[in-house]
């Protein structure tokens, strides 16, 4: 952590760590929020708690230790239903049950719930009316799409419950969150795409004694690692539809060109996409959320470009011959790459930047850039986003698009 701003890393270990001590508990809408905290507090310290509606009210309890979601969990019991069979897979995923009498719980709803979607455009627009420069709308916009620190906390939630599932094959792996979940440019309600990582596995790249015994797992072997991703997704996909509680609609795309199983994870409303072995887009995810924190008008331009060009139909939620999010970002990118005075600098100067430690080749790719941000020093730029704005606009319009192309890489 340097000058207060996190890498990427240090985000998700922290998130990770949160999530780990965390429960995800359907409750009643009338559920009574000291009663709530009072019968949790039992198996230990809180230390931050939300509710929120998806599909039916929930709420996401972290306590302060792990151990205190060990002896709730022991309390939790198997539910017994009439004409209908169980899988007994055990999860943090819970439900709270009110046996006693009808008022004992569920008093009046006194708790906030916290919204996990973007308002309606109309309700945006009403709100940006207000605002007394363009500055503070772009400003507002970017707060009103942003994502909350509640729903980032549900999208590493849902990452650790996964988790669970896959680790009873392998018990070291851990499944992170990617792209716009993290990269610092994901809007309220954006699917959730997540990374299974298998590379942190310990005896990896172990150092063999030159002389004497040692030992070695025996594995299965497979023609190529696209065919080891293939069969653990396979894998972990068939158990996340028949154990995986709240988990719907399970696709396993498995011969796409980046195989990936897609679910719906009803109690967070999230669209999931798990892939494996898929190191370039979490390293381009690192990149965005770089350029992200060096400058916040970053951020402001992004959200700012990509509502206008979903308000007016150029990109869509359709799949089709539509530009991407991903392209306008790198638009945006290069044009503040190419003010007079750089308001970011371009992937050639922060490879140059990059340390030892740094460095990364994927699939014969140089992938390599500075992860300490004191070493970036920034030129002065004050234009407002106004001008940003404007100028973002003006310089695509005169863009020659059939002899020049787009690359951050390069001044």
């Amino acid at each position: 952590e340097k000058d207060g701003r996190k890498s990427l890393y240090a985000v998700q270990a922290e998130r990770q760590e949160q999530a780990e001590r965390s429960v995800l508990i359907s409750c009643h809408s009338k559920t009574n929020e000291k009663k709530f905290l009072k019968y949790l507090s039992r198996h230990g310290d809180i230390k931050k708690y939300f509710f929120y509606e998806s599909y039916g009210m929930y709420a996401v309890v972290e306590f302060a230790n792990r151990e205190s979601v060990a002896s709730l969990l022991e309390e939790a019991v198997i539910p017994s239903v009439n004409h209908e069979s169980m899988v007994p897979f055990k999860s943090r995923l819970l439900s709270l049950k009110n046996l006693g009498s009808a008022d004992s719980l569920n008093q009046q709803s006194d708790q906030q719930c916290q919204p996990q979607t973007t308002i309606p455009i109309s309700e945006l627009i009403e709100r940006l009316s207000r605002e007394e420069s363009i500055d503070q709308q772009v400003t507002s916009l970017t707060e009103t799409y942003q994502l909350t620190e509640e729903n980032s906390r549900l999208r590493f939630l849902v990452c650790s419950l996964l988790k669970d599932i896959a680790a009873a094959y392998f018990p070291e792996c851990t499944i992170k969150p990617f792209g716009s979940s993290v990269n610092g440019f994901g809007k309220l309600g954006c699917d959730l795409d997540m990374f299974l990582d298998l590379d942190g596995i310990s005896g990896r790249k172990a150092k063999m004694p030159k002389s004497g015994l040692s030992l070695e797992y025996q594995m299965k072997r497979a023609n190529s690692e696209r065919a080891v991703t293939q069969s653990t997704l396979s894998v972990i996909g068939e158990c996340v539809d028949q154990f995986g509680p709240g988990c719907v609609g399970v696709q396993k795309i498995l011969n796409a060109r980046c195989p990936l199983v897609r679910f719906a994870h009803q109690p967070s409303g999230f669209q999931c996409d798990l892939t494996a072995n898929n190191r370039v887009a979490m390293k381009s995810t690192e990149l965005l959320y770089l350029y992200g924190v060096l400058d916040p008008r970053v951020r402001c331009l992004v959200f700012t470009v990509r509502c206008w060009a979903r308000a007016h139909g150029i990109t869509s939620s359709i799949p089709g011959a539509w530009i991407t999010n991903f392209s306008l970002t790198v638009m945006v990118l290069f044009f503040l790459q190419r003010r007079s005075s750089p308001v970011i600098p371009t992937l050639d100067h922060l490879r140059d930047l990059a340390g030892p430690a740094d460095k990364s080749v994927i699939e014969g790719n140089d992938c390599t850039f500075v992860s300490d941000f004191s070493k970036i020093k920034l030129q002065r730029n004050t234009e407002t986003l106004e001008q940003l704005l404007c100028e973002f606009f003006e310089f695509y319009a005169t863009f020659a698009f059939s002899k020049m192309s787009i690359n951050i890489r390069k001044v």
